[in-house]
């Protein structure tokens, strides 16, 4: 009979598991183990890091998870891995080069992303953020979105959600059901916005139009307008406004238990972020201690988490389909050639005469003058699924 599995994302504290985390991780057979910068040191230490958690767990399916979304947002960095950009990045591609341009960067960047994170051990990574850039967001949040054109969030995040699909890394689209009116940073605060329900369709849309993807993460952020308590521990939040009107069916996983925005003590956190309906919390202190209060307070994964966990695994046994080489995508703003050479790689393609056409999740570009620009030939599923034509 197999072991049940918690329903949390824990942590560790240093570049090696200790003895009390090896007990914990044994005795609880937790979903996941997230990773940060105290842990990665090296691909080599980051190697046996996740290979000694996978067998200290004891499941090929355990998700190891990182935040590697880009930008200052880059868990793995330094030598031996690549210098990804920003998801803001991203999105200004589309405004100054087009869309061809920007498609082509996203599909790159994930894959180059799938790269690294396979070859670290990691099979679950905490994006794409589909939150909207508004001049007000918080810092702490702006720069991370691929801007203030929900339908350019929904194109770009789509390409990168079935890449990383495609390539057996699960993505988490966030922050759940939209984080980008928050002015408050939930480390530190929490966010209170006080939007309208019709003001709040805009950020909601992202989600609702992606909401097939696997899994998603909440915002420890309080929507006035439903609730008074931080959608990560609201049930009506979650009922109404996640499941209900964006739809979204994947394992929601919470926002990081031990920011500040949210109140009490960690095992209180958690049993409140399950109840309002979180499939799965994620404690990322790495405090052994606290850490075995939440993994005697969280319960197991049951029921529809365990269909949707289930979805997960199908994803995390596929093995790395594409790969490109970096230089095509730090020449991103470079000649036609390398755009050429880009797409080529991407799609796996032949290049036939001065036109050619490429096609990615049922998109096709051709390439209309010498300076590599792209139009789109028809209309992508997700450019459908968007109501956009590119």
């Amino acid at each position: 009979m197999e072991k049940p599995i918690l329903a949390a994302m824990l942590s560790c504290s240093s570049v090696k598991l200790s003895d009390a985390e090896k007990r914990l991780f044994e005795k609880y057979n937790p979903l996941g183990v997230t990773l940060f910068g105290r842990n990665l040191v090296s691909p080599a230490q980051i190697q046996a890091l996740t290979k000694e958690i996978k067998e200290t767990v004891g499941r090929d399916d355990v998700l190891i998870a990182v935040d590697q979304e880009g930008g200052r947002v880059r868990r793995l960095q330094g030598d031996g891995f690549y210098d990804i950009v920003s998801m803001e990045q991203l999105g200004n591609i589309a405004a100054k080069q087009g869309i061809g341009k920007a498609i082509a960067a996203a599909i790159e960047h994930s894959i180059l992303t799938c790269q690294d994170l396979h070859k670290a051990g990691f099979n679950f990574n905490y994006a794409p953020v589909l939150d909207i850039a508004y001049p007000e967001t918080t810092p702490a949040l702006r720069n991370r979105c691929f801007g203030s054109d929900e339908k350019l969030i929904v194109l770009l995040g789509g390409v990168m959600a079935e890449e990383y699909a495609a390539n057996g890394i699960c993505p988490c689209i966030k922050h759940l059901p939209g984080h980008g009116r928050a002015q408050a940073d939930p480390h530190l605060h929490l966010p209170v916005i006080t939007a309208s329900l019709k003001e709040l369709e805009k950020d909601f849309y992202p989600f609702r139009q992606l909401n097939q993807t696997p899994a998603g993460m909440t915002a420890h952020v309080v929507i006035e307008a439903v609730d008074d308590l931080p959608a990560t521990q609201s049930s009506k939040v979650i009922r109404e406004i996640i499941r209900g009107i964006i739809e979204f069916d994947g394992l929601l996983i919470s926002d990081a238990i031990d920011m500040k925005a949210l109140s009490g003590t960690a095992a209180e956190k958690a049993v409140g972020a399950l109840k309002a309906g979180c499939d799965a919390v994620c404690y990322c202190s790495g405090n052994a201690a606290e850490m075995e209060e939440v993994c005697r307070s969280c319960t197991n994964l049951a029921d529809k988490s365990l269909i949707r966990f289930a979805k997960i695994k199908n994803i995390i046994q596929t093995k790395l389909n594409t790969e490109v080489l970096a230089e095509a995508y730090y020449e991103i703003t470079g000649s036609a050639n390398m755009m050429r050479r880009k797409c080529c790689i991407a799609c796996n393609k032949k290049i036939k005469g001065e036109r050619y056409v490429f096609r990615f999740l049922g998109m096709v570009f051709s390439r209309v003058d010498r300076r590599g620009h792209f139009r789109c030939g028809k209309t992508s599923r997700l450019a459908q699924r968007s109501g956009r034509e590119t």
